[in-house]
């Protein structure tokens, strides 16, 4: 195992850990996928809790999609497998699932197309438009179906009564974008009733602009 490898099993723990101690995700949902750096991929296994994995028992798997060691991954690999065959700049993906980011997804009023309101800039810069997709069975892959419809143009879904899904040029940021994701739901739900001011069309251009984001 090189040691670039290990590098990224430690992190893939460390990030879990912090996401789970502050309560991003709980009990033994969520779970994370990234890249080796030949091509193959770590993944953290079924049932596992985000406050206690073990790097040496990460789900590994080859460059040909082949699991060759650690403990079985998770259910949720129709998504993962998903994104990476449909955006060649994922090198991980993480899902989590987020109090607040939920409880908008069951919004009656919830926007399919584009998720998140744009209360913040920071939001619009580390995620672009937040597909929110129908429900569907944890595991099922039709979950994969659904991401594979969107050709690769958006990094992050909200799964409808279930959880965020984010992907990312590296696995830091993924948590970062995914972070985004939740406060900008928690924000969005603390302001329900009260009309806040949003971003107007013409300052959400200027961000899309200036950082370059992705907006389709």
């Amino acid at each position: 195992m090189s040691s670039a490898e290990n590098r990224l099993r430690e992190q893939i723990c460390l990030m879990a850990k912090s996401l789970f101690d502050r309560g991003l995700t709980c009990g033994s949902s969520g779970n994370i996928s990234a890249r080796t750096e030949d091509g193959g991929l770590l993944v953290t296994p079924t049932g596992s809790c985000f406050g206690r994995l073990d790097p040496a028992t990460l789900s590994r798997f080859n460059q040909q999609g082949q699991l060759i060691s650690g403990h079985q991954p998770t259910k949720e690999m129709p998504l993962h497998d998903a994104f990476y065959s449909t955006r060649s700049s994922a090198n991980a993906i993480v899902h989590l699932h987020g109090t607040c980011s939920v409880a908008m997804s069951m919004m009656p009023d919830a926007n399919e197309d584009n998720f998140l309101p744009p209360l913040t800039p920071y939001s619009i810069m580390k995620l672009g438009k937040v597909k929110l997709l129908p429900y569907f069975m944890p595991g099922d892959p039709k979950t994969g179906d659904a991401i594979r419809g969107l050709a690769g143009k958006r990094s992050a879904v909200m799964l409808a009564n279930h959880g965020p899904v984010v992907a990312g040029k590296d696995l830091e940021a993924a948590v970062y974008a995914i972070e985004e994701l939740e406060e900008t739901a928690k924000l969005a739900m603390m302001m329900r009733g009260f009309s806040p001011k949003m971003l107007d069309e013409s300052q959400i251009q200027q961000i899309i602009t200036k950082f370059n984001v992705e907006w389709d």
